[in-house]
């Protein structure tokens, strides 16, 4: 499928978090914090030897995933196009079923302990985008409540 005559949708996610924008972005670098927060609504297991993930620019990583952690979706790849504490991370993702999938996250900090994250994502699915869009309106809200979560964890 051409990627350049896929319509694509945006949504944007953000929330406050009760942490630094330093802590939110040691924790995102790393893959369990993905495996974490993903969790219900999508499992992500590296393929083959990319056991030792870090989301560092220029870097490119396929994972097997299963929707709702359990129903196979293939193999979702995901190239990191920045990443920074002052970028956030942006890259350019896609699988089969979703051949545009650009996620950037943004790191705004409001003082030295409340950072504003936001999920932004382009979507592009053909005839199936409006439905992925609702999905991954629920998956960054879901996520960004399992981040809540993981911080306030951290604190204690």
């Amino acid at each position: 499928m051409n990627k350049c005559f896929l319509k694509t949708k945006t949504i944007a996610i953000s929330t406050h978090f009760q942490a630094g924008k330093s802590e939110v972005f040691q924790k995102l670098l790393k893959l369990e914090t993905l495996q974490y927060v993903a969790a219900p609504y999508a499992k992500f297991i590296p393929v083959g030897d990319d056991q030792d993930i870090i989301w560092e620019e220029g870097s490119t990583f396929s994972f097997r995933f299963y929707l709702f952690g359990f129903i196979p979706f293939g193999i979702h790849t995901i190239r990191v196009l920045t990443s920074g504490e002052e970028a956030g991370i942006s890259t350019e993702e896609h699988n089969k079923h979703v051949p545009i999938w650009n996620h950037r996250i943004y790191l705004e900090a409001i003082n030295r302990a409340t950072t504003r994250y936001t999920d932004e994502v382009e979507i592009g699915a053909g005839w199936k985008t409006p439905f992925v869009a609702l999905w991954a309106k629920a998956f960054y809200t879901h996520r960004q409540r399992k981040w809540q979560k993981l911080l306030s964890s951290s604190k204690k």
